[in-house]
């Protein structure tokens, strides 16, 4: 596997906690919103494994290391 795809998969998990989070609150907190609650939760479950990928895909290249230590030349001092 690529470094990226490492660096997305970790990312999406965390990704998923803040997204479901966040609407999870949305849904309890709003009086119409939590009328339907029992529909609406294990939907925005099902969003939130869809949407948290697209997400970390986004964000992964920019946390990637953009100059790896061990590629710098040295010139025989460690």
């Amino acid at each position: 596997m690529r470094t990226i795809t490492y660096i997305t998969l970790f990312v999406s998990m965390m990704v998923n906690a803040v997204v479901f989070g966040a609407g999870t609150i949305a849904i309890l907190t709003v009086p119409a919103l939590n009328a339907e609650a029992k529909y609406l939760l294990p939907a925005w479950i099902a969003v939130t494994f869809l949407v948290s990928p697209v997400i970390a895909r986004v964000l992964a290249p920019r946390l990637r290391l953009r100059e790896h230590p061990g590629d710098r030349l040295h010139f025989g001092l460690r």
